[in-house]
């Protein structure tokens, strides 16, 4: 039986609870489709090819951690974002997008599902200003080399991770967060941790975590971030019997 996109964007709202959140884009609906939804289509970026493979796969609406209408971007809809929302309106498929409300969930977020998938136990969070923490904290069974940390997350996540060693310090206990979230390392070492693990990386990392003394991986933005959205998608199509189709679209940053 198909779910009323109404019905199912209140379910999202209330899973992801957006309005904790000061975030750089609108969470939820960002384009209304069919009022009614019988398969969903999740991924990363609603990038142009995701859009036309979910066309291609007849869904009716499209869950994406990357959505549109970003803060500071050019509000006029042409050329690259006419094309995309052409194609989404002209084919009456909806948009939902959840940005940091699916880093932060504590089940289903990016995050969680990340330290899930490398076998981190979950111990806490790093304080940090802003909004509700996005950085966890976690431990992995035994502890582990930066080498050994390395293969791990290239068995995993099936990309080789840009890597800065503190020596032959053994890992015990790893900070982590999905996506562009270099600028968090501080937060995370000022939590004790031996490692962190996020997607990117900025010039100044890399001096940071050799001076401060921590391993650093950047794994990838988009790499780290192929899980919640995933999970949301499974939770959806059990909790109201509709079909889902995960479409990863290769990024290699």
């Amino acid at each position: 039986m198909p779910v009323s996109l109404k019905d199912l964007e209140a379910d999202l709202n209330k899973l992801l609870q957006p309005q904790q959140f000061k975030d750089y884009c609108p969470n939820g609906l960002q384009v209304e489709g069919k009022s009614s939804i019988n398969k969903i289509v999740s991924g990363v970026t609603a990038s142009q090819a995701l859009v036309d493979a979910a066309i291609a796969a007849d869904a009716d609406a499209i869950l994406v951690h990357h959505g549109y209408f970003w803060r500071g971007e050019d509000a006029t809809i042409t050329g690259m974002k006419k094309r995309r929302l052409e194609a989404l309106l002209a084919n009456e498929l909806s948009l939902l997008a959840y940005h940091l409300p699916l880093d932060a969930h504590a089940e289903f977020g990016n995050n969680a599902q990340l330290g899930k998938l490398l076998d981190l136990q979950i111990t806490g969070t790093a304080s940090q200003s802003g909004d509700a923490s996005l950085v966890m904290i976690g431990e992995p069974g035994n502890a582990l080399s930066a080498d050994e940390l390395e293969e791990i997350i290239r068995a995993k996540l099936q990309r080789a991770p840009l890597v800065v060693t503190a020596g032959d310090r053994p890992i015990k206990t790893i900070a982590w967060c999905t996506g562009g979230a270099q600028g968090f390392i501080d937060s995370a070492i000022d939590a004790g941790v031996d490692a962190y693990i996020t997607g990117e990386a900025s010039e100044q990392t890399t001096h940071i975590a050799r001076e401060r003394g921590v391993h650093f991986f950047a794994a990838g933005h988009h790499a780290t971030e192929r899980y919640g959205v995933q999970a949301v998608g499974e939770y959806l199509a059990g909790k109201f019997a509709i079909e889902h189709q995960f479409i990863d679209i290769d990024n290699p940053v």
